[in-house]
């Protein structure tokens, strides 16, 4: 780590960690503040009904970009075998993830050829949602999965699954083993992946010649655009634009050939990318959405340096509405125990004050509390037991499959509350 102190005064307020990170890309020493959350415990420590009179460790969340990729950034706190070796989500408790995966089955089979004499690798496989769309189809698949938890349920469906990081050496394992990968697929990874250069030399290292690697990332246009600051926490290492995305492929032999801009998690990107010497034409998609960066501003620092008074202004609003409704006598009960909303809460410090529990489909979760506030995770039956007046959406992303799953609430009369980009009230 490099301790130089950031001497450009135009810039805000420096890190408040005593050691000042150097980019987790590029090397840079000098960082800017993007935005400062406080305090927050990691966003998966759920904690059990005996610990809640224990001490829990609270860690800063504090976004830097650098000065000299910009590569907007989380300070490693925590290493990630400390996050991920037992994790709280799986995949398959969204139907509609579910659904995102089986089309990108199809399109993949469709677009590229890929069939019986393939060989598809997923990396952070998580409980199968996705390769087993693969495995139906007669495709060899391989997934590599951290968390012995998550990797139990899909290898229990019949999806060959190596408990391990992805980086260099694993890719080179991999490899000699099984062969190179016609397809690499990672959704939502690269920005848990603190060593970020071994984990992008290890895709090129594995891909087979004329293989494609598609990454989905959450877009940081949208992150910025709609205000999605509780997608910030510990487990998000870097968020990235095309821009970035572009520059970190290109250092380890790789190039973004194709772009699709998704709706998923808020607004995400799935990068389409293959070695630098294939020769696939780029898309015009590609070509548009690097210049719409270009003019939105993220190819210049100053860009990045405004963001935190906006996620400022939507935590005043949100505390505004619970106020109000706390004060007329409303209940107020949560939907859904994801890491962005412990994030959300812990910011805005709502605790059973403002939100008497939530509730997840997931078994793992319920009987838990959230981390830091402490609110109850119940099951989804709580509500037609307690019939609040309010339901708050924390999962906004998923708030149509949500709702959904909720009708039933309207018969007697309750609202839902999805509170980004700012507080809204859905009938």
């Amino acid at each position: 780590m490099d301790d130089t102190t950031v001497e450009n005064t135009s810039l805000p307020h420096p890190p408040t960690p005593a050691r000042r990170p150097s980019c987790r890309f590029c090397g840079a020493a000098t960082m800017a503040s993007f935005l400062d959350l406080g305090m927050s415990p990691l966003c998966e420590s759920y904690v059990a009904l005996k610990d809640l009179n224990s001490a829990e460790t609270f860690y800063p969340l504090h976004t830097l970009v650098c000065t000299e990729c910009l590569l907007v950034q989380l300070d490693e706190y925590v290493s990630a075998s400390d996050i991920f070796s037992e994790y709280a989500y799986f995949s398959s408790y969204s139907d509609s993830w579910v659904e995102h995966a089986r089309r990108y089955t199809v399109d993949m089979m469709e677009r590229f050829g890929i069939g019986s004499e393939s060989r598809v690798v997923e990396i952070a496989s998580n409980d199968g949602y996705l390769l087993q769309h693969f495995v139906q189809r007669g495709v060899p698949v391989l997934g590599i999965e951290p968390a012995a938890n998550i990797a139990k349920v899909a290898m229990e469906k019949g999806i060959p699954t190596e408990v391990r990081f992805f980086g260099m050496a694993c890719a080179s394992d991999v490899r000699a083993r099984h062969g190179a990968a016609d397809l690499i697929a990672g959704n939502n990874v690269m920005a848990h992946v603190p060593d970020l250069n071994d984990f992008v030399a290890g895709m090129s290292h594995l891909l087979a010649t004329g293989g494609v690697i598609t990454i989905e990332v959450p877009h940081l246009a949208k992150l910025m655009e709609f205000n999605q600051f509780d997608t910030i926490y510990h487990e998000h290492f870097s968020y990235f634009s095309l821009l970035t995305a572009e520059r970190v492929f290109k250092a380890h032999g790789l190039r973004v050939f194709d772009v699709d801009e998704l709706t998923t998690h808020g607004g995400s990107l799935r990068l389409y990318g293959c070695h630098l010497d294939d020769d696939r034409a780029e898309s015009p998609g590609l070509a548009r959405l690097r210049a719409w960066e270009a003019d939105a501003g993220f190819g210049n620092l100053d860009h990045y340096l405004n963001f935190e008074e906006q996620v400022r202004e939507t935590k005043r609003k949100l505390l505004s509405f619970l106020i109000e409704a706390k004060r007329g006598g409303k209940t107020i009960v949560g939907y859904g125990a994801p890491g962005k909303g412990n994030t959300l809460l812990n910011y805005c410090g709502i605790r059973e004050d403002f939100i008497d529990y939530t509730v997840d489909r997931n078994p793992y979760k319920q009987g838990m509390f959230l981390p830091g506030t402490h609110i109850p995770i119940c099951h989804p039956d709580r509500i037609a037991e307690t019939r609040p007046d309010y339901i708050f959406i924390l999962p906004w992303n998923l708030k149509d499959e949500i709702i959904g799953q909720l009708a039933f609430a309207r018969s007697w009369g309750a609202k839902f509350v999805v509170p980004i980009p700012e507080p809204i009230v859905l009938p």
